[in-house]
């Protein structure tokens, strides 16, 4: 149904300071010449696009493999898309996932906290099934939207995306920072892992360190690399250089470079 479209992907890692390495990469719709979702999902019919959206991940599976991934894989889900027939395109992606070599513990599936949420109980109950296989579950684009905290509280997910909305210029912003510090007190208790998504500058950085936040992604680090597993950019090694004014850590592993 879909042969005819061209599409491909971009890969943007996803960092762990504790473990100092990449810990996983982001894959991200992209056209043949790098264009934007958008320029894809504009020549796909509304009624089609949570079959476009499996087969794009499947397709973006297939490049993570012959790229040689070899940590885990952020892949994105709407909740409709997680509920459909009972958890039929989470199934499918894991069985291909595993066709290609992948062990189920390397999937991190990203759910869009934009979406409304129809039946919390049934993703409840499916997100329960991919425990089962150790798969990793996420809320993206946390604070954008009103279901947050509903989700935390049935979902109980793994680990949170905070949304770039409440991070960019956090360091001047002193209403922002405290939801963000209530933010992680709250997924500390809960046992749930807090990531900092689209932190584009090193006050932004400083500050979400600085509360304990250890999980990142964003231009600071390394913008997305088409077709690629891309590298940590150099702005970010002469950061953690300077230890005795920010970070007294070392430099973090490379992993592949575009």
């Amino acid at each position: 149904m879909f042969e005819k479209i061209m599409f491909s992907h971009a890969f943007q890692p996803i960092i762990d300071i504790t473990r100092e390495t990449i810990v996983s990469y982001e894959v991200l719709l992209r056209g043949v010449n790098n264009e934007p979702p958008g320029f894809i999902f504009n020549k796909i019919n509304k009624s089609n696009l949570m079959s476009f959206d499996q087969y794009n991940r499947e397709k973006a599976l297939e490049l993570a493999a012959r790229l040689g991934l070899d940590c885990a894989l952020n892949i994105n889900f709407t909740p409709d898309e997680i509920i459909f027939e009972g958890g039929l395109y989470i199934t499918a992606t894991l069985e291909k996932a595993k066709s290609l070599g992948f062990n189920p513990k390397q999937l991190v599936i990203e759910i869009t906290e934009g979406e409304f949420i129809h039946d919390i109980d049934l993703l409840a109950s499916v997100l329960n099934k991919l425990r089962s296989e150790s798969m990793v579950i996420a809320i993206d684009d946390f604070g954008s939207a009103y279901s947050g905290l509903n989700m935390l509280a049935e979902i109980q997910p793994d680990l949170i995306k905070l949304d770039m909305s409440l991070l960019r210029d956090i360091d001047h912003h002193g209403p922002r920072q405290a939801i963000v510090k209530g933010i992680y007190s709250v997924c500390t208790d809960l046992g749930i892992d807090v990531l900092a998504e689209g932190v584009e500058s090193e006050g932004e950085f400083n500050f979400l360190r600085n509360i304990g936040v250890k999980l990142y992604q964003g231009y600071f680090f390394a913008k997305p690399g088409f077709e690629c597993l891309p590298q940590i950019s150099n702005s970010f090694d002469d950061i953690r250089s300077n230890a005795q004014t920010y970070m007294g850590l070392p430099p973090f592993n490379r992993r592949a470079i575009c």
